[in-house]
């Protein structure tokens, strides 16, 4: 039943933190197994993955209030600081920014404010990606499709030759670059209508993913997906 008012009805303040806390959990909870899984971890830095793992699950079943969110905030914090900055670049970032969202609507004294903190990740996201549009239209590699190119031929992350074959394909690549440039641009104009932003989140989330299964960027996939309950809240807040 809550699937279905998920994607049929909007949501409530709460119901948006209850769906980011849930996805956050298995998100950070996957991230941290990744890390775990690795030999040759530092003992302190498996006690800080341990210690995320415990408050994920707090989280997913909502045991101590904001408790697990601070926690994990906290957490959060101390590794940029051990790391020197957000290794792993956009993901992380955006693990803070919901982080810090959600920490400031628990400790909001009102309902005003917890919507404010809500509010203010919902335009975040809206803006991650009509600002990244709006770099790549300004940017001619990307209006001749020559950024795709050295995409798929120069990526880091062990691919096919098939896929690393997609290269050769100029007017594929142009297609598809302005494919992306266009979907960010307008993406803010699906706020409109609700129908149009599930669409619109449905094929974010479907970029997301096939960059996670070409290039191995599975964390920016689980990690947006976090923040969409609070747009889906917003749209139906705010219209």
């Amino acid at each position: 039943m809550s699937g279905i008012l998920f994607l049929e009805q909007g949501l409530t303040a709460a119901q948006a933190m209850g769906w980011m806390q849930l996805f956050l959990a298995f998100a950070i909870a996957q991230q941290s197994l990744e890390h775990l899984a690795l030999g040759g971890v530092a003992l302190r830095d498996r006690v800080t993955f341990v210690s995320r793992l415990l408050l994920c699950l707090g989280l997913a079943f909502g045991l101590g209030g904001g408790w697990p969110v601070w926690g994990l905030w906290g957490l959060g914090l101390a590794m940029l600081w051990r790391y020197q900055g957000p290794y792993n670049g956009g993901s992380d970032k955006m693990t803070m920014l919901i982080l810090s969202c959600l920490s400031l609507a628990h400790l909001a004294p009102t309902v005003f404010w917890q919507e404010m903190a809500l509010s203010y990740l919902a335009v975040q996201l809206l803006l991650s990606y009509f600002v990244s549009g709006w770099v790549k239209v300004f940017n001619p590699e990307w209006r001749s499709g020559s950024a795709l190119r050295d995409v798929f031929r120069f990526s880091a992350y062990p691919v096919s030759e098939a896929l690393r074959g997609l290269a050769e394909r100029r007017r594929f690549l142009w297609i598809m670059g302005w494919a992306v440039i266009l979907f960010e641009l307008v993406f803010p104009l699906a706020l409109l209508n609700p129908i149009a932003l599930k669409l619109a989140l449905l094929g974010a989330a479907g970029f997301h993913l096939s960059n996670a299964c070409f290039f191995g960027l599975n964390r920016f996939f689980w990690i947006w997906l976090c923040a969409y309950p609070a747009l889906i809240w917003f749209q139906d807040r705010i219209f």
